[in-house]
């Protein structure tokens, strides 16, 4: 992804004649990026210092080591781990604007670039190779291949590690960054994960990048991450919500204790890993909704007992409603709790342990059906297709690894 014309040209005319610009051009360093490196640097400010300062872009103290030191502030779109990266560059020159020294960020240390036989030059242009996925700085590809186990783990496994990465100076400055906005920058990087290549390489030259003063990329750095989250929200494909049914799903209905004569539940133990995987789905910001057959106090009495009716941004009972599941005016009636439209419907989750009535209710709504199938106290077997779920699980413990494959199936 790239800054627009738009952004581009307000930028440059705010950045005016800058007496660096050209300094600036003439040393900017080349980068060596894997060549299934998903992403390309976005901006790059720069700086230069002609006496000791503090680095307006990172925390290092910058100390010219000959006659002046250029920085280059590089911002990345994302990180494999992270939305938001943000990795630099220190060239030093003397007075005949030679190069002297190089130094470049690695894992939020500043470390001389060195290689055998002297400065990381090509063709006397200062060249750094960009870890994959990683983008912290190398001086070749025997210092950066000395991270090769860990970075093939974090381009694949631990793709999307962190969310949204707030430990910035710039974090203050986003929109509201929350459970749900970390989910999709996740998903996001999970959906990019790759294998590196290491050593086959292509060439970035940030000269010919969108190379500005720092002072104008700092403003634009915020509205750049906000655009971003806004674009996940618009266009990344993601779970809309999840719907989940209570009894033999939530809490185990052989032991619930009603109040004599009537059919409302008072109590009840909640099944293995109910707890464990409402809270971490609820972490995650999934937006959940009951969707039950039952009287109302039923479900207030035995999720308040548990502390989980909270959970539920929406509750759907059919005691209100006036029918049973699957009749479609249960599912509606959810969607329309949620502000969901039509539209969303195949980006909606339904769990139930009811082939009858969850499964077929939620198939036939458009829903992604989940059979939890741990109890013989309701038929197990599907009688027709239309009661045949998409995904069977046999433990709640397995619930959220099934929604996260689904919501990273989605296109």
């Amino acid at each position: 992804m790239t800054m627009t014309p738009g952004t581009i040209a307000a930028l440059r005319s705010t950045a005016g004649q800058d007496n660096g610009m050209l300094t600036a051009r003439v040393h900017a360093p080349v980068l060596r990026l894997d060549r299934h490196e998903p992403w390309r640097p976005t901006a790059i400010g720069f700086s230069i210092f002609d006496e000791p300062s503090r680095s307006p872009s990172s925390k290092f103290e910058i100390v010219p080591k000959s006659h002046r030191v250029i920085e280059y502030a590089i911002f990345w779109d994302y990180d494999i781990q992270h939305l938001y990266d943000l990795e630099h560059v220190w060239i030093h020159v003397d007075a005949n604007d030679r190069v002297e020294h190089v130094e470049a960020s690695q894992h939020g240390r500043r470390i001389e670039m060195v290689r055998e036989g002297g400065l990381p030059l090509e063709n006397g242009r200062v060249t750094l190779w960009a870890e994959p996925g990683k983008h912290a700085l190398f001086p070749g590809r025997d210092q950066m291949m000395s991270r090769e186990s860990a970075t093939r783990h974090e381009c694949n496994l631990g793709a999307g590690h962190t969310g949204v990465h707030l430990g910035n100076p710039f974090s203050g400055r986003f929109g509201e960054i929350g459970a749900y906005e970390h989910r999709l920058a996740r998903l996001q990087m999970r959906r990019f994960a790759f294998q590196p290549a290491f050593g086959e390489t292509q060439r970035w030259d940030c000269r010919e990048g969108d190379l500005l003063p720092w002072p104008s990329v700092e403003r634009w750095i915020p509205e750049r991450v906000n655009y971003l989250i806004d674009d996940l929200k618009q266009n990344l494909p993601h779970l809309k919500a999840i719907f989940l049914d209570c009894g033999d799903t939530l809490v185990d209905e052989g032991t619930e204790e009603k109040e004599p004569g009537t059919d409302v539940a008072v109590r009840a133990e909640l099944l293995p890993y109910a707890r464990e995987m409402m809270d971490n789905l609820r972490k995650d910001g999934y937006r959940l909704a009951l969707v039950a057959d039952g009287p109302r106090a039923t479900f207030e009495n035995l999720l308040g007992q548990h502390r989980l009716w909270d959970h539920f941004e929406s509750h759907t009972i059919s005691g209100d409603v006036g029918v049973l599941k699957p009749d479609a005016r249960m599912f509606a009636t959810a969607m329309n709790s949620l502000c969901l439209e039509s539209a969303d419907s195949g980006r909606i989750v339904m769990v139930g342990n009811n082939l009858e009535r969850d499964i077929k209710g939620a198939n036939s709504a458009g829903h992604i059906s989940v059979f939890f199938k741990w109890s013989d106290r309701r038929p197990v077997i599907p009688i027709d297709e239309s009661e045949e779920p998409d995904v069977t699980i046999y433990s709640l413990k397995d619930l959220v690894p099934a929604i996260e494959k689904i919501e990273l199936s989605l296109v």
